[in-house]
């Protein structure tokens, strides 16, 4: 029986799969085109079992090398005999499962090819005649900088060579890891494991500068997975609402592969095969409280790289809009890491779990400072027989803030607020529900969609900027519960004025048909 597969390699006939005939119809394009190119994407998205879907695809008359830098000895890549050697095994390794190319195995290994020169004749000599495609998985775990470098400017060379008929070598190239090129060299700087030289930035162009752009969508849309769900179903027969399913599954997870079929693999193994949106909540429970490498690179990252930890606070708690250029370091980052997405030129969180994720994060990062002590009230006042109690949790956090308004200065409010009210609502929904944070505008807007069991809640927070403007906020949370088709929504309005100033409000109001429990502090 098949099973829902997120370690290793997915294989078709034991593992259930998402149909990606479509993606693998534009690779074989490249490939057939004799295009070199790179699959940039971040952990666990898939790439391996990608790899293997077009070795599984590529039609007769075609040889596929399919080796792995995973694992690979830093000594490997010590010298230029090194790294030809070790290229050569494991290029013939990779063929030893296929009898009739066993002689053409054994011509890949020669202990003569020492440096590039001598591999860029036994290329040659391997590849005329041939149609030869090297796919090199997890290329960025490269142990020298400089030999790689020198591999890709061989390649290069051989390609540019091929397009005059000059050449014989690859049909096709195709590079597999997190980082692509660029970056690959600034991690090694950075991880200490590469020194430049005096003059390499001197040096012009890219070794990689002949690869094709990459521009297949490799997340899983949700006729996608429901490919997937649809094999299931035929096995189990469990009378899931399959486009239902596999619509709010993407709406949890952007169609990041590994999020897909955990979230998958869990409604089938712990939650006893409960194929509802309740069952898909559940389960999206489950992996935002589990530890997985994918989290863990997550946490890594997120206090190595200063930058790209305080544009998530700002992007998530203050609200700020924040346009999407891939020029900006810290944006190309985030969006290698698979944290970003471009939506209308502004850069937004690829998916709710890597939000909330994040989210948490950060909120425990708060409660760990001690610079403000949050004292939320007894969950019993706020949850009565299942019910969630907003309207009094949003008085609570009124009385506490106030408390803290007498404590701290404006600057510190501004920047903190969000973040005080998402701590203070955190302890309340743990274990039963988890919220969505959306940034509107860079007025410190923020839409948060609670979901606590089968009820929800529309918060909008925003700043006091005076009554005319007030009454504006009104109009639009009115428009964006319609969006929502929900009756009811709430407006939290931080106004940091002194006291003597302030406006304090808890009550409902009626707008455009819609209730709004209207909150100042």
């Amino acid at each position: 029986m098949k099973k829902f597969n997120v370690t290793g390699t997915c294989v078709p006939a034991k593992h259930y799969m998402v149909d990606i005939g479509g993606k693998l119809e534009k690779i074989m394009k490249l490939i057939d085109d004799g295009s070199y190119f790179t699959i940039n994407r971040a952990r666990q998205y898939g790439k391996t079992t990608t790899l293997s879907q077009i070795q599984r695809t590529l039609p007769a008359g075609y040889i596929c090398l399919r080796i792995s830098f995973q694992n690979t000895s830093r000594h490997s890549f010590e010298t230029e005999r090194a790294f030809c050697q070790m290229l050569l095994k494991k290029i013939a390794k990779s063929l030893e499962y296929a009898p009739a190319l066993r002689e053409y195995a054994h011509g890949w290994q020669n202990e003569g090819v020492t440096d590039f020169e001598l591999l860029d004749g036994h290329i040659t000599e391997m590849c005329e005649g041939r149609k030869v495609v090297l796919m090199i998985d997890e290329f960025d775990k490269v142990g020298d900088y400089h030999i790689f470098l020198q591999f890709l400017s061989t390649l290069r060379e051989k390609y540019q060579l091929r397009s005059e008929d000059m050449d014989h070598t690859f049909q096709s190239v195709v590079l597999a890891g997190v980082y692509d090129i660029t970056s690959l060299k600034q991690k090694m700087i950075d991880e200490g494991l590469y020194v430049p030289t005096e003059t390499e930035d001197k040096i012009q162009g890219s070794p990689w500068n002949i690869a094709a752009d990459f521009e297949v969508d490799m997340s899983f849309g949700p006729a996608e997975i429901a490919t997937m769900l649809d094999e299931y179903e035929s096995d189990h027969g469990t009378g899931m609402k399959i486009g239902e399913i596999a619509e709010s599954i993407h709406s949890y997870t952007g169609g990041y592969p590994f999020m897909v079929s955990r979230i998958c693999q869990y409604i089938d193994q712990r939650l006893d095969k409960e194929w509802t949106l309740d069952g898909v909540r559940k389960a999206v429970q489950i992996l935002l409280k589990e530890s997985n490498t994918l989290f863990d690179d997550l946490k890594k990252n997120i206090e190595t790289y200063d930058d790209l930890k305080n544009f998530l606070r700002e992007l998530l708690f203050l609200g700020e809009n924040k346009s999407f250029n891939i020029d900006n370091s810290t944006i190309s980052l985030g969006y290698m890491f698979g944290y970003f997405r471009e939506e209308n030129d502004q850069t937004k969180m690829s998916n709710k779990i890597f939000e909330m994720r994040i989210y948490n994060y950060f909120i425990s990062e708060n409660e760990s400072s001690g610079e403000v002590k949050i004292k939320p009230p007894q969950k019993g006042e706020i949850v009565e027989n299942g019910h969630f109690d907003m309207e009094l949790l949003l008085k609570k956090f009124a009385q506490h803030y106030a408390e803290i308004f007498k404590l701290k200065d404006r600057e510190f409010l501004e920047s903190h607020g969000g973040l005080l009210f998402m701590t203070y609502l955190k302890p309340f929904i743990n274990g039963h529900g988890f919220c969505h944070i959306e940034s509107q505008t860079n007025d410190f807007k923020i839409a948060i969609t609670v979901d606590y069991e089968r009820e929800q809640f529309i918060i909008e927070l925003k700043i006091w900027h005076g009554a005319k403007l007030h009454e504006k906020a009104y109009r639009q949370l009115a428009n964006y519960l319609k969006i929502k088709n929900a009756d009811s929504g709430y407006l939290l309005t931080f106004d940091f004025r002194k006291e003597q100033s302030k406006e304090h409000r808890a009550e409902w109001v009626e707008i455009d048909g819609k209730r709004i429990f209207d909150v100042i502090v």
